[in-house]
């Protein structure tokens, strides 16, 4: 069955990237940028819905009823510009210098986004459906965006076959890398309360801080495995240690620590939440105090296998590109980590050298060659699933 589309519409998408890119849509602010892409593919015969959970905009289009149902997720905010003085083009005003693009979003990931809706004005007509997942809350927290458009389409009966998510995962050059899965994570808070008195006096004190040294030290001395086929070893890192004494004569009351862990899929978040709470626990016993510990488990570790799905992608991109990219599990957390429980899902967009940073840029060919590689995909996609 061929879905029904409109003649079709020519989207440049460097015209749309800068058009995206001047709305300084920093999370959780949307400032317009959901309703550039909504008029965009309601001119490409989608239909369109716009699911707000708390203050993110997200929205949710669709092109077609049939399957198989091809969707295309990523984000439109946007960290923070940092040092707007240290800029040498507006974050915002999306200059092209040079045949480069400047802006915040230029690579994370507004550019994806407006190659892959030209990719599909230039695919009027395909078998199946071509959806869209877009959300406003990937840079935050994460708790009002794609993980509860996820839930809701799951409780809708909303079926999506595969995914593609436009993060920048290219490492040196466009298409040398795509993402087949990504380690989980998770923070643990540690707080150890003791009882504050003077140095000479021990005796009428509670220390917290060998304590958390001494729980710093339980967690850090597990070697937590050797790796998981096609990941690297899942490592713990101690991010803060705080005390916040300024005296020299006083034995504090507090000490607080954070570490977080990502883990391989050889391990699952609430496993290593109980051992986290068991060390800390062990490591307070005897102690007159307490200590305390809270963790948050942002993402589990997922893994798409090569199969038909990544051998469109990977065809897709040597088509484009000329190159044959790895299949890489490295990297942080993204959006994926919820759409995974939908269906397969792989990540494969720009160049990722300078996300995040100022003077965030992307060349524009570089956006134009995406966008040919989005086409080649969505061609290629068809003729082996529908």
């Amino acid at each position: 069955m061929t879905s029904p589309a409109p003649e079709p519409v020519i989207i440049d998408p460097v015209d749309l990237a800068q058009a995206l890119i001047r709305r300084p849509s920093v999370t959780p602010a949307d400032e317009g940028a959901m309703d550039i892409l909504q008029r965009q593919l309601e001119a490409l015969g989608f239909g369109c819905r716009r699911m707000k959970f708390g203050e993110i905009e997200n929205l949710y289009a669709r092109r077609g009823t049939a399957r198989p149902n091809l969707c295309f997720a990523g984000h439109t905010d946007v960290v923070p510009v940092g040092d707007d003085a240290a800029w040498t083009a507006g974050p915002f005003e999306a200059q092209i210098r040079d045949g480069v693009l400047y802006g915040r979003g230029a690579v994370d990931m507004k550019s994806a986004i407006a190659a892959f809706v030209s990719a599909v004005g230039n695919s009027p007509e395909h078998p199946g459906s071509i959806s869209f997942l877009i959300t406003g809350d990937e840079e935050g927290v994460a708790e009002d965006g794609t993980v509860k458009v996820v839930e809701a389409l799951a409780a809708e009966g909303e079926i999506i076959d595969h995914c593609i998510v436009g993060e920048p995962t290219s490492a040196a050059l466009l298409g040398d890398m795509v993402k087949i899965g990504r380690r989980g994570s998770i923070n643990a808070w540690i707080t150890v309360e003791g009882q504050q008195g003077h140095v000479a006096y021990p005796h009428r004190a509670a220390n917290p801080i060998p304590v958390l040294v001494s729980i710093l030290s339980r967690l850090q001395s597990r070697v937590l495995d050797e790796g998981y086929e096609g990941f690297q070893p899942s490592n713990l890192e101690v991010t803060t240690v705080d005390v916040g004494n300024t005296a020299t004569n006083v034995i504090p009351a507090t000490a607080r620590a954070r570490v977080n862990i990502r883990f391989n899929p050889a391990h699952r978040g609430r496993d290593l939440q109980a051992w986290i709470e068991g060390e800390c626990a062990a490591a307070g016993e005897g102690f007159k105090a307490r200590a305390e510990v809270m963790c948050k488990i942002s993402g589990e570790a997922f893994l798409t296998k090569p199969g038909p799905f990544t051998e469109v992608i990977v065809a897709a991109v040597e088509e484009a590109t000329g190159r044959s990219p790895e299949l890489s599990t490295t990297g942080g957390t993204s959006d994926a980590r919820f759409i995974r429980s939908l269906c397969p899902v792989v990540e494969f967009g720009l160049v990722g050298s300078t996300m995040h940073q100022v003077d965030e840029r992307v060349p524009v060919q570089e956006i134009r060659d995406l966008t040919k590689a989005y086409e080649a995909l969505i061609r290629r996609y068809f003729v082996a699933f529908a």
